[in-house]
């Protein structure tokens, strides 16, 4: 199989602006059972988009339930975090999953965690994908259009969540869906606006002040420095914080004053 195409990168602007508002999301629900990950009831208190885990990689029926609930009563807006099935691998495993099979099973995962959402006053808002899937669909035409494909079969409206310039916003542009792009401050990036693979040496950003520091120069500038030294442009309208990180909630809640105190108001994305 030939090498899928690198995304494009955000266009770099000669100028610095300061972003007026970000979202900030954050992965939670990701337990199953008994085994607990991301704690949901403070995370809740300070991001404003829940990307909430659907069942395949993490989650279950009483653990969607228990988030939307919480969800909707903070006022914090509602995502299917949709995954290959892959509860052993926590979804960051490679898979090759044929792309029928896909489209529905992002389409499953999204009616399942509608029920819970409905059902506590609120709705699916956005999709966004997880880990394996969320890195293959930056380079994979085929199974970005399968997971547009699934999200169209669930909400012909859904925002798509996910890397500019990837492959998954571009087939979402083309279906009509609305695109957010999002950056991660605990990530390392490379040059071309792509992750530096979870596998590899510093591919995840571990001290908290160079993570709040990168976080409010994305959000500020639209600017990260690439795992190399260079400046890639990133242009975020939401930033990730991961819920499965140590310290996680200490370090949101840092991010989101850093932020405040920039003069950057943190709110839903439109």
């Amino acid at each position: 199989m030939p090498t899928p195409p690198a995304p494009k990168p955000a266009e770099a602007s000669r100028e610095t602006s300061a972003t007026s508002s970000i979202d900030l999301n954050a992965d939670l629900g990701e337990g199953f059972g008994r085994w607990t990950l991301t704690d949901d009831e403070q995370l809740l208190s300070v991001v404003t988009s829940a990307n909430v885990a659907c069942g395949f990689h993490a989650g279950d029926a009483a653990t969607m339930r228990r988030v939307c609930e919480l969800a909707a009563e903070r006022g914090v807006r509602i995502g299917a975090q949709v995954s290959y099935r892959d509860l052993a691998g926590f979804g960051r495993r490679a898979m090759d999953v044929p792309a029928a099979e896909l489209a529905a099973e992002v389409a499953y995962q999204i009616g399942a965690l509608e029920v819970f959402a409905r059902a506590a006053g609120a709705r699916v808002a956005y999709v966004k994908p997880h880990g394996a899937l969320y890195n293959r669909v930056v380079r994979d035409e085929e199974q970005a259009a399968a997971v547009v494909e699934g999200v169209l079969l669930a909400d012909r409206a859904l925002p798509v969540l996910g890397l500019p310039g990837s492959q998954l916003h571009e087939a979402a542009t083309e279906a009509g869906l609305p695109v957010v792009p999002e950056a991660f401050g605990d990530r390392s990036y490379r040059a071309d606006g792509s992750l530096v693979p979870r596998g590899q040496a510093g591919a995840v950003v571990s001290d908290p002040a160079a993570v709040v520091e990168r976080s409010v120069a994305m959000a500020r500038f639209g600017v990260v420095t690439a795992h190399c030294g260079s400046s890639v442009a990133v242009r975020p309208r939401s930033l990730c914080l991961h819920g499965d990180t140590p310290g996680a909630v200490d370090l949101a809640k840092r991010v989101r004053e850093r932020l405040e105190t920039s003069g950057v108001r943190v709110e839903a994305f439109a």
